[in-house]
């Protein structure tokens, strides 16, 4: 018995300190733990710590690391496109959406996507309720729509795989004549040269060049109250438009563009904008003119909207001029007759002054006699190009181009030089 209660007290004992080891472990298990983090956090701090000294050295080398003028190293970061690219809800990049625009008894519907630009290489079907389906042959995102009715219509954009379309039918009314009035959306229209081939579009040839005789001055010329001026071009180059105001130039024309002789696309002059801006900047007075080759007044109304379009942020002291002249006879208004070739010009004029400018035609003395039919245009400003010392020319004029070879300072090679009798 004595044995049995001696073994009881031992095992008691032996359970008592198992206890109290547990109990000590149990008190000590929060230092311990506060202890491993403290050690974890230590380590993380001497990481970045690290990693900091490191961006720092690499300051100079254009690392973007811990340095507060990184953002100027983000290309996208004053682009409000890209920003809104980057939190525009996904899905949105193959949506699309139709802009119908009606000039007289036709449509042009144009595909664009979700940032507005036409979309390419893509067979779309229009369909126009009450007519039928319209394909867009050419994959350049505009199907274009003549001798429709005058009314209203409702025009749709057929499924096609890939894309996101317009559920319900755009409305439009088709105009019975023409309004003269700008279109809206006519930027989508115009390209520049790098879309095009240059070479075979932009084929204008001087007929004025072409009966000019020996007696053309090619100097700066004074005539009473006239102004003397000049008009350029892409084909004159970089101009330094600081020479060209101490040399006496007193206003400039400039070449806002042309409608190719080929396939008929609106182009913006590469040198444009560089021109305008450079003359506005010397405190040179400035007109505009365009280069047609349109066919019809609906095309004359295009491209007098795509001048409007990229002058309006100039104030033009000139007129705005249509240059109407020949494409080396395979132009596609080379051959239009009198009558077509006239009413381009007033179609052209008309919507020019309709936003508020002065507008002209440009011409030579051939062509006005020729090609035109002149009394009907003596309501706007008439530019006779003729390159001899007194004009044969009969009709009445206000500015003449006296010659296609003067010299400037300030641009290098032959230029166009003009006088203005404009009040």
């Amino acid at each position: 018995m004595d044995s049995k209660v001696k073994h009881m007290a031992v095992f008691i004992m032996f359970v008592m300190i198992v206890m109290i080891m547990g109990i000590v472990v149990f008190m000590n298990m929060d230092i311990v733990e506060r202890r491993f983090l403290k050690e974890e956090e230590t380590q993380q701090a001497e990481s970045m710590q690290s990693e900091w000294q490191g961006a720092q050295v690499n300051r100079v080398s254009g690392q973007i690391g811990d340095d507060l003028s990184a953002f100027m190293e983000d290309e996208t970061f004053f682009n409000s496109q890209s920003i809104l690219d980057r939190y525009r809800p996904k899905g949105d990049e193959n949506r699309l959406s139709i802009l119908v625009t009606s000039v007289e008894q036709d449509l042009r519907v144009q595909v664009v996507n979700y940032a507005g630009d036409p979309v390419e290489g893509e067979s779309f079907y229009i369909t126009i309720a009450g007519e039928g389906e319209y394909k867009d042959l050419d994959q350049d995102g505009i199907v274009y729509i003549a001798d429709l009715k005058p009314g209203d219509y409702d025009v749709s954009l057929n499924k096609i795989s890939g894309y996101k379309v317009p559920e319900n039918p755009t409305k439009v009314k088709v105009k019975d004549k023409v309004e003269y009035v700008a279109i809206d959306d006519i930027s989508i229209l115009i390209k520049t040269e790098e879309e095009i081939n240059a070479a075979l579009e932009d084929t204008s040839v001087n007929g004025a060049a072409e009966d000019a005789d020996q007696t053309e001055m090619t100097s700066i010329r004074r005539d009473g109250n006239a102004k003397f001026g000049i008009d350029v071009s892409k084909w004159n180059g970089e101009i330094d438009w600081d020479k060209v105001k101490q040399a006496g130039v007193e206003y400039a024309i400039i070449r806002v563009g042309y409608r190719g002789s080929s396939t008929g696309a609106l182009v913006e002059d590469p040198y444009f904008e560089k021109n305008i801006r450079g003359a506005i900047a010397s405190d040179i007075p400035v007109g505009v003119y365009f280069f047609t080759q349109a066919v019809n007044e609906v095309e004359a109304v295009e491209e007098a909207s795509m001048v409007i379009k990229l002058c309006s942020d100039y104030n033009l002291t000139y007129p705005v001029f249509i240059d109407t002249e020949g494409a080396g006879g395979n132009g596609r208004a080379d051959q239009l007759g009198q009558a077509e070739r006239t009413l381009v010009c007033r179609a052209f004029c008309t919507t020019i002054k309709n936003a508020g400018y002065k507008a002209g035609v440009y011409a030579s003395r051939n062509w006005f006699n020729n090609n035109l039919l002149s009394d009907q245009l003596e309501q706007d400003v008439i530019w006779l190009a003729e390159y001899r010392e007194t004009p044969l020319y009969q009709g009445y004029y206000q500015m003449w181009q006296y010659s296609s070879n003067g010299s400037i300072d300030g641009i290098e090679g032959r230029v166009d030089i003009n006088l203005s009798y404009l009040e």
